[in-house]
Order: structure tokens, then sequence, then C-alpha cells
């Protein structure tokens, strides 16, 4: 059979038509899903106009944890066969590892393997992920508080974090003050923690604004985790507590 030159423009005109018919969905597609993060942002934003609230306080970055400010770290780790208490410092006017200094492991001197071993797991620390705009929504809106939530893009998640990308977070504002308290972060289902798989999987982090920072800060930070390891319950609880944070 050969094609003549009528059929083969007309096979180039339904193979460009088609291709047209492919974007304008994308297209179409893609205004959708701007429209539908306006609309859920926008209710949010609404929300922050009627109280007074500065709506930065959704950027990410204004409520990660500070390296430009020096503090005091304490954690304690419990689970149900020990407790381990540690006691650190940050100094960011030292460089690498040694902005960390470890005061103490259970009340005494830490060993050089055990100091090099929390000053690695601290530098573990993911960049923060945006925020899905889509994901927004008002939880609760009392004379006290306001209660939103989200999730984050997981395009932007890494391997050690990826399990978030199956966690909601919810940000509380005080309406006394018009400041952050806290942020929550609860998971949707069962998620995958390093070698555990946790069926709750709760973080409450409470914050104070910072002047010198220009941000918050975080003074309190409560992990509970009911997990299995080999099929054996494994629950852990992980209190980390910041302070005396000062500009060096």
């Amino acid at each position: 059979m050969v094609m003549t030159q009528e059929d083969f423009c007309n096979a180039k005109t339904n193979a460009q038509l088609q291709q047209y018919k492919k974007n304008a969905v994308i297209f179409l597609f893609m205004m959708l899903f701007s429209s539908m993060a306006s609309a859920q942002k926008s209710k949010v934003l609404d929300a922050f106009f009627k109280y007074g609230i500065d709506s930065s306080i959704l950027n990410p970055e204004k409520t990660k944890r500070p390296d430009n400010l020096a503090f005091d770290f304490k954690q304690t780790i419990i689970t149900s066969a020990s407790e381990a208490v540690t006691i650190a410092k940050f100094d960011p006017s030292a460089s690498g590892p040694e902005q960390w200094s470890v005061v103490s492991i259970d009340g005494k001197s830490p060993s050089k393997s055990a100091t090099n071993s929390f000053r690695k797991n601290q530098s573990k620390t993911s960049p923060t992920p945006p925020t899905d705009e889509t994901s927004y929504k008002i939880e609760k809106e009392t004379p006290d508080q306001l209660v939103i939530s989200y999730k984050v893009e997981t395009g932007a998640l890494t391997k050690e974090n990826a399990f978030v990308k199956d966690c909601r977070f919810y940000m509380t504002i005080n309406l006394k003050t018009k400041k952050l308290d806290q942020i929550e972060t609860l998971n949707e289902k069962p998620v995958k923690v390093n070698i555990l798989t946790a069926d709750k999987f709760d973080i409450v982090v409470k914050y104070k604004w910072n002047d010198d920072a220009r941000q918050y800060v975080p003074v309190n930070e409560n992990l509970n985790m009911e997990a299995k390891f080999i099929g054996q319950a494994t629950n852990v609880k992980t209190i980390t507590e910041y302070s005396n944070y000062a500009k060096k």
C-alpha cells in the first residue's frame, strides 16, 4: 500500500490534533490543580487576616531548628527496657562536628565513640520539605485557638524522612498572643521509621518566638512511637528539651 501525499497530510494533521488535545488536557489539569491550591490556602489566609496573624508562620523555614544560635540540649529516650539521658550544647561559632559538645550521657562523661555517634546522628537532620498547598485545612477555630493542618510535598522527601508522606501536620496558633504554640505530626497509617514499623507516630513540638533569629524556635519536642520490630512491640518515647538560646 502506497501512502499518497494527501494521506500523509491527513495523518500528520491527526497526529497534531491528538497532541493538541493532550496539551489542552494537561493545561486544564494544571489550571484545576492551581485553583484547588489557591482555594485551600486562601481559606487559611482569610482566617489569618481575620485574627491578625502573620502569614509568614506558614513558611517552614520559620519553624526549623536554628543553626545560628547557641543552645542547650537535653534528650531522654525511654523504652520498655531502658532510659537514656543525653545533655549537650550547640555552638554555631565552631565548625563542623565540633559545633556539638556532649556534656554527659546518663550522668557520666561521654566516651569519644559516644560523642562521635551523637554528632553523626545530629548531622542527619533532613532539609525542611515545602508544604503541599492543596492540603491546607482549618481543623478547629475557637476563641482561644486556631488549628490548621497540612501535608508536605512528597517529591522533596529523602530516604530518611520518606515516611512523612503518610503523616499530617497540625499547627496550633494562640489567638490571644497571635503566636504559634505547637506543631503536631501524626501518621495517617502505619509508617516505616528506620528499622521499625510504627502503628502510631506522634510528635508534638512546642515553640516560642526568638527575636534574635527572627523565627520560632523549638523548646520541647515530645515523640511517642508505638512500633514493632520483627513482630515484637517496641514502644519509644523521646523527650527533647532546648533552652538558653543565645546569639554568638
